[in-house]
């Protein structure tokens, strides 16, 4: 399925030149038992509907960023560098 993403960047480009690199998580501080390790690496929720994804813009600037999409009709994109994650994620 074809659809555009917003590169903050860049601007909208078609997703073939993005990369999918997996669900954003926060990740476990060092003092976390090798559980919650576990569970970053290999436990992806693979929600239905609105989630943040980790991409990167491998045909254009390189860059990775993250994006808040619906899954299940791939729209309602908005697109944010990791640095801006605070004013787009839930905590």
């Amino acid at each position: 399925m074809g659809f555009l993403l917003e590169c903050p960047n860049c601007g909208k480009r078609p997703v073939s030149e993005f990369a999918f690199r997996g669900e954003y998580m926060k990740r476990p501080s060092q003092e976390e038992p090798f559980e919650a390790w576990t569970d970053y690496v290999f436990m992806a929720e693979n929600r239905q509907g609105p989630q943040i994804e980790w991409w990167q813009h491998r045909s254009g600037c390189q860059r990775w960023l993250l994006v808040r999409r619906d899954t299940t009709n791939n729209t309602d994109h908005e697109s944010f560098w990791f640095e801006e994650r605070s004013r787009h994620v839930d905590s």
